[in-house]
């Protein structure tokens, strides 16, 4: 049901986007990866695309990211195998509708959001983890250097939980969990030099049967007009999982986005 709630918001979007005088897109494409052979061998690949799109009176953002990652594993006889640990990917949808006109105000504009995501995490707490929610943001503080937002408000989550390990032919079993949440999100950018920006994403969203907190601190450094080197730190966390789970993922990554 949320997949088809994810489907219908960007269609809805989509169709805002003719109605209104169409603004340039903002996009970023950022990816990273390491191979290493020898004594030991690991493979991965991290990579996100994050769309902005700047309408008259809409804001619009679409986020894609990926993990993949293997490494080699000593099995019980003593032989190497290469084996898949980590398989993850997040697609998100946001749009945000401006409550006053920014062109009149001099500033960031306070708006209504609609909010839809999805995460597929093979090896996570949870398989599966769809969130929609609806709410209010506005602009803590907005100049040339600094830009700061909040936004909060209602919605419904469902996941797919690891409750326990199964045996080979079937590694987990898993619970369905739904209900209500409250959604709170914050993100912070601080162009503290020319080529140089600081960015701290903060979203809590709080059930029931379970408190996800996602976290992503990065520094980017400009490179050329279009290309950045950044190095990143992000975290996942749930509230309650299985035994033998841990409750905290965390990915560090050197990347490089290009910007267009």
């Amino acid at each position: 049901m949320l997949k088809i709630n994810l489907a219908l918001l960007i269609a809805a979007v989509s169709t805002t986007a003719i109605a209104d005088e169409l603004r340039p897109w903002e996009v970023e494409v950022e990816l990273g990866a390491i191979a290493t052979s020898g004594n030991t061998e690991a493979t991965s690949v991290h990579g996100k695309i994050d769309a902005k799109q700047n309408l008259t009176k809409f804001r619009n953002q679409y986020i894609v990211s990926s993990l993949f990652k293997k490494d080699e594993v000593v099995q019980d006889d003593n032989t190497k195998t290469k084996e898949k640990t980590a398989d993850k990917y997040l697609i998100s949808a946001k749009s945000a509708y401006l409550l006053e006109d920014e062109t009149k105000k001099g500033d960031k504009s306070s708006y209504l959001f609609g909010f839809a995501s999805y995460t597929h995490d093979k090896f996570g707490a949870y398989k599966t983890y769809e969130t929609v929610a609806l709410g209010y943001g506005d602009w803590l503080y907005s100049n040339d250097t600094i830009n700061w937002f909040v936004e909060g408000g209602p919605g419904y989550f469902r996941g797919e939980k690891v409750v326990e390990t199964g045996d080979a032919n079937e590694p987990y079993i898993f619970e369905t969990e739904k209900g209500a949440l409250l959604r709170v999100a914050t993100e912070f950018e601080w162009k503290f030099s020319q080529t140089a920006t600081f960015k701290q994403i903060v979203s809590v969203e709080s059930g029931s049967d379970n408190t996800r907190i996602l976290s992503e601190t990065s520094v980017a450094a400009s490179i050329t007009n279009a290309m950045q080197m950044k190095v990143g730190y992000a975290l996942a966390s749930d509230s309650k999982v299985a035994p033998g789970k841990e409750k905290t993922d965390t990915i560090t990554s050197a990347t490089l986005v290009y910007k267009f």
